[in-house]
């Protein structure tokens, strides 16, 4: 035998042993590793595809509620919403909550619609952005079925200069204030829309025709 063979036998024992003792100190752990790998990766599989599923199905029953609400069908459409809300998965049940709103407005049923907006807004678990929105919307329906002090309520902390929704908070402020006789608060308010950079161009359009207006009635000073 050759010294290179020689060496290479004992190198190849050397390195059996070294794997037979690596395996003897780690091998149960390695399997034990694999195993729950394996476990977790299922486990993670199953709970996307529930999630999945269960998301899939809050969307199709949100479909079917918005359907029922386009078709009339307002109180049938409110039983949907209402059942989403309970038992809907991710944002659909703030979803429904703020459609349910809609649909009382459209039936009529301003009181409910409104209570139904105050709730979105002084839930504080809801992002407050929504909560904004839901501030607004109760406030365009008080325009025309509240007071000045109602709508204020809702939306004068809305009409700071950087908050997003300022045009359309500044809008139901400014025709709560007309439509009390408040014709210089209403005024400065429709001004402060229609010289603004940053408001839509049928915001600033609205905002001029109600300043022109106020204006041709002489009473604003």
């Amino acid at each position: 035998m050759s010294d290179d063979s020689f060496f290479r036998e004992v190198n190849e024992e050397i390195r059996q042993e070294k794997a037979k003792a690596l395996w003897d100190r780690f091998g149960p752990a390695a399997i034990v590793v694999a195993v729950l790998v394996v476990i977790g990766t299922g486990l993670f599989v199953a709970w996307e595809y529930w999630v999945e599923t269960r998301a899939n199905r809050s969307g199709d029953e949100f479909s079917h509620a918005l359907s029922l609400a386009n078709s009339g069908k307002a109180d049938e459409a409110l039983a949907a919403f209402e059942a989403l809300e309970k038992d809907g998965y991710g944002a659909y049940p703030l979803l429904a909550r703020m459609r349910a709103a809609t649909v009382q407005a459209d039936k009529g049923d301003f009181k409910a619609a409104v209570a139904g907006f105050d709730e979105v807004a002084a839930d504080t678990s809801i992002p407050s952005a929504i909560r904004d929105i839901a501030r607004l919307r109760a406030a365009l329906l008080l325009v025309d079925h509240g007071t000045y002090a109602d709508v204020s309520g809702r939306v004068e902390a809305l009409t700071n200069d950087t908050n997003p929704l300022r045009h359309s908070a500044r809008e139901a402020l400014g025709l709560a204030a007309w439509k009390d006789g408040k014709s210089t608060d209403a005024l400065k308010l429709f001004e402060q829309i229609s010289t603004d950079d940053g408001a839509p161009r049928n915001a600033r359009q609205r905002a001029n025709v109600m300043a022109e207006l106020i204006r041709g009635s002489g009473n604003a000073s």
